[in-house]
């Protein structure tokens, strides 16, 4: 059943809800600069070294670290912590609250400090278990191996850069740790291609142990960047260690499942990792599959990191102030119109990246050893994993949503049975299908939808409604503008390859074009369809910006 609430509650949780929609503005704009910085890392590396063994060991090694920071910085950590602190900050007192963070802290670099170390002993036995196929080829493995091993202290770093975004996000400070990982990009790239092929020849180092170093170096940096402005709120951090603590305890007792909850699609990329380093390709062989799919995986991050992490984290502190002070309403009608902003901004994403699959990996990465080939594998791929955005970003709005209502088990137990069906499902695909590296790829998503829908059920459920009837009206007006839109786009992009053929100026040539003209159809569908969430939207507009579109 769809809730009611009183006129003077609507306008209340409609300001909350338009603060939020504002922070995850600030948010989106210094993340598009954080994941254009990541696709232009991303392309040098696959134009320097191509789709080969050394990209696909280096994938593979970094990927197995960077599961962590997925979970820590867009996941578990934020999902416990956030909570919790603003909890303490609200109700406490800011001394208290900075305790919590010295004990946190501490806690991370005891924990996941020691989770470094037996990461790097038990690299050989990871990269056996995810990359396995890797034997195929001489040297591949081993050099797996090497690169996890200088990459895993990478975990350590950025945790304590996950718990510092908390922290800021926290005192609705979300511009500083949104540029955080911006900088991760700009210093791991900048440090690698030093280290790789500058120092590298004097103090023995390969090009890609390099960039491998540069990773490592780049999560520093995220860390450091941030250190000013927790300083700047009265945060500096102290060694402190009680482990009766309340508030300590209630993070550790939430950490476990959360990490689980948050896990599934990273765990299930990981898992397809490990298929794809068997698959045979016939112009490749045994190199190709890992490179293909982590690039098309890295380019759906873009639109994710836009809108869902930045919706998410500016979401999770306003849930979490609602539940504190005891108003439920305001929680239901903030989670619901968080959902509708990421579907209005998703929805057309993912249609539009399956429409220009082809054109966007071309522009991006093809040139030097990536080749054409490479760009049409890696966009079968994107195609299918964008099937599974939408759901993918909102699953990073509702997990919060469970961790703030102290409900940890559920996101656990739709995310380790999401696990076990990918595992079943890409094992029967390989087995009787000739779909390769995209079935894996369209895998991920249709789990990753199921496991959005499940929870998205239970949640209804367990807080009475979250105004149902007016998020599945805004999302069908925005599914049709956004079909509408990828019809218009279609037309255009082909009319450039007849007129510029398909190489990768073409595409460069053409990206703009479809790009500006599918936006202006998508506003001005949503505008005559009158879908609530665009004003929300355009509210996080910078001044100039929403003058030009109010015209």
């Amino acid at each position: 059943m769809t809730p009611t609430e009183p006129a003077g509650a609507a306008a209340a949780s409609a300001a909350v809800s338009a603060g939020v929609v504002r922070s995850a503005g600030i948010m989106s704009a210094a993340l598009m600069l954080s994941r254009v910085a990541g696709l232009v890392r991303e392309t040098i590396i696959t134009q320097t070294f191509g789709a080969t063994a050394q990209t696909d060991a280096y994938n593979l090694g970094f990927r197995l670290p960077n599961l962590t920071r997925d979970l820590f910085a867009e996941g578990a950590l934020s999902s416990a912590f956030v909570p919790t602190f603003t909890e303490y900050l609200t109700g406490k007192g800011r001394e208290e609250a900075a305790r919590l963070v010295n004990l946190v802290g501490t806690g991370l670099i005891l924990f996941v400090g020691a989770l470094c170390a037996i990461g790097v002993l038990v690299a050989p036995w990871l990269v056996e278990a995810f990359g396995s196929g890797f034997h195929q080829v001489p040297g591949k493995y081993e050099l797996a191996v090497h690169l996890t091993r200088i990459m895993f202290p990478f975990l350590l770093l950025v945790a304590l850069a996950a718990q510092a975004m908390g922290v800021l996000n926290a005192c609705n400070q979300f511009a500083v740790p949104a540029f955080a990982s911006f900088f991760f990009n700009v210093a791991s790239v900048s440090t690698g291609l030093f280290l790789g092929f500058v120092a590298g020849p004097a103090i023995g180092l390969s090009p890609i142990e390099g960039m491998a170093w540069g990773v490592v170096a780049g999560g520093a940096v995220q860390l450091l960047w941030q250190v000013p402005s927790l300083r700047a709120q009265g945060f500096s951090f102290r060694l402190a260690w009680d482990p009766s603590h309340p508030g300590l305890r209630h993070i550790a007792r939430l950490m476990g499942p959360a990490i689980l909850g948050s896990s599934a699609v990273q765990v299930n990329v990981l898992v397809n990792s490990h298929f794809a380093s068997y698959i045979v390709d016939p112009v490749r062989g045994a190199n190709g599959p890992v490179t293909w799919l982590g690039c098309a995986f890295r380019f759906m991050q873009l639109p994710l990191g836009l809108f869902g992490v930045a919706v998410a984290s500016a979401t999770l502190p306003a849930i979490s102030r609602s539940l504190t002070t005891g108003n439920i309403d305001e929680f239901r009608r903030t989670l619901s119109r968080s959902l509708g902003v990421v579907f209005l901004l998703t929805l057309p994403s993912s249609i539009g990246l399956t429409v220009l699959s082809r054109e966007v990996i071309a522009a991006t990465y093809q040139g030097g050893a990536f080749t054409g080939y490479d760009t049409r594998q890696t966009a079968s791929a994107l195609m299918c994993y964008t099937v599974g955005l939408a759901g993918y970003a909102a699953l990073k709005v509702l997990n919060p949503a469970f961790y703030a209502l102290k409900d940890s088990r559920t996101p656990m137990l739709v995310s380790l049975s999401s696990i076990v069906v990918n595992f079943a499902a890409a094992k029967l695909l390989l087995g009787y299908t000739s779909l390769g590296h995209a079935g894996l790829a369209l895998t991920t998503s249709i789990v990753t939808l199921s496991s959005f829908l499940i929870q998205f059920a239970i949640l209804r459920e367990r807080i009475g409604g979250v105004y149902g009837r007016d998020l599945r009206s805004s999302v069908i007006r925005v599914t049709a503008a956004s079909l509408a839109m990828g019809a218009v786009v279609t037309i255009c992009s082909l009319g450039f390859q007849t007129w510029l053929g398909d190489g990768k100026w073409a595409a460069i040539a053409s990206l703009p074009a479809s790009v500006v003209l599918g936006m202006a159809v998508f506003f001005w569908l949503c505008r005559v369809l009158n879908v609530p969430e665009l004003e929300t939207a355009i509210s996080a507009l910078p001044r100039p910006l929403r003058r030009l579109v109010a015209r």
